[in-house]
């Protein structure tokens, strides 16, 4: 698939916020980070996602087209909120406490984990997976991680371990 060449217009809009998003956190924790490096190359499902060692933040370019808004008010900051806390307190959980406080107290954003975005423009094959409170899509890449045994994903919601549905003829 190729990627979507971004209207200039949209690129401002997402620099516009990391640079305000920025600004704020290093205003608020007295600090001095410099600003990260933004490439549109994410590919799959995920809205964007935060290189910590390159730092870098890494936007989906086809979900963002779709979704500017949602991208400047939420994602950006989402990845930029990993960034600085990987800077401010090293390496700690993903999603966990510092995160949380980065985003809600320093940023003023709610710290949600997931999007909603649809994801219909994004051509991809899927694999049907179930837990007990709903059903799954999983990509191609964690499909085969699943049936080589290299990882098990849990439902968010239940926690119950994903099994694949049964095939249908």
């Amino acid at each position: 698939m190729k990627t979507p060449r971004l209207p200039i217009a949209i690129q401002q809009a997402v620099m516009r916020s990391l640079r305000e998003h920025l600004a704020r956190a290093n205003q608020h924790l007295d600090r001095d980070y410099p600003e990260p490096k933004l490439v549109y190359q994410q590919r799959g499902t995920a809205a964007g996602t935060a290189w910590l060692e390159r730092y870098e933040i890494r936007l989906n370019p086809t979900l963002l087209q779709e979704n500017v808004q949602a991208f400047t008010d939420e994602v950006v900051p989402h990845e930029l909120a990993h960034l600085l806390v990987w800077k401010h307190f090293g390496r700690v959980a993903p999603h966990g406490k510092e995160w949380k406080w980065m985003m809600e107290s320093v940023l003023g954003i709610p710290a949600r984990r997931t999007h909603q975005f649809a994801l219909d423009s994004l051509v991809r094959s899927t694999f049907p997976y179930r837990c007990g409170c709903q059903r799954h899509q999983l990509t191609v890449r964690r499909h085969n991680r699943v049936l080589r045994g290299e990882t098990q994903y849990r439902c968010v919601h239940c926690g119950e371990t994903l099994k694949p549905e049964p095939a249908t003829d």
